[in-house]
């Protein structure tokens, strides 16, 4: 049976985007309801694609993404929606079209919330 860690808290730097990594503390009521909410916008398959075309070209157009997702343009701003409401992604509006990009802090609170480096 492996040894018990010890907890330890973080600095607050540490959990202002995302809440603290869920292994070195309990997470609070609002932390664990703030990451579900980041979680359950990647827990669609969509979305998770959408996400690494995204993180993969670093800004991409809505236009460009009806092909590689095979979705039309209404459900695909939907998906995007969710994603940049969850602050994973931010928008730029272009003429008729929005760009999108990763929001690369916010990646790196979840990646951290999770046990990443």
């Amino acid at each position: 049976m492996p040894a018990a860690r010890a907890l330890t808290a973080l600095p607050l730097a540490d959990i202002a985007l995302c809440g603290p990594h869920i292994s070195a503390v309990p997470l609070s009521e609002p932390d664990a309801a703030s990451l579900a909410a980041v979680l359950s916008a990647i827990a669609d398959p969509v979305r998770l694609r959408l996400l690494s075309i995204v993180a993969a070209q670093g800004e991409v157009c809505s236009c460009h993404l009806q092909e590689p997702l095979g979705k039309s343009q209404p459900t695909i701003s939907h998906h995007t929606r969710v994603l940049a409401e969850a602050g994973l992604i931010e928008g730029e509006k272009r003429g008729k079209w929005t760009w999108w990009r990763i929001v690369p802090e916010r990646l790196a609170s979840l990646r951290q919330a999770l046990g990443g480096s």
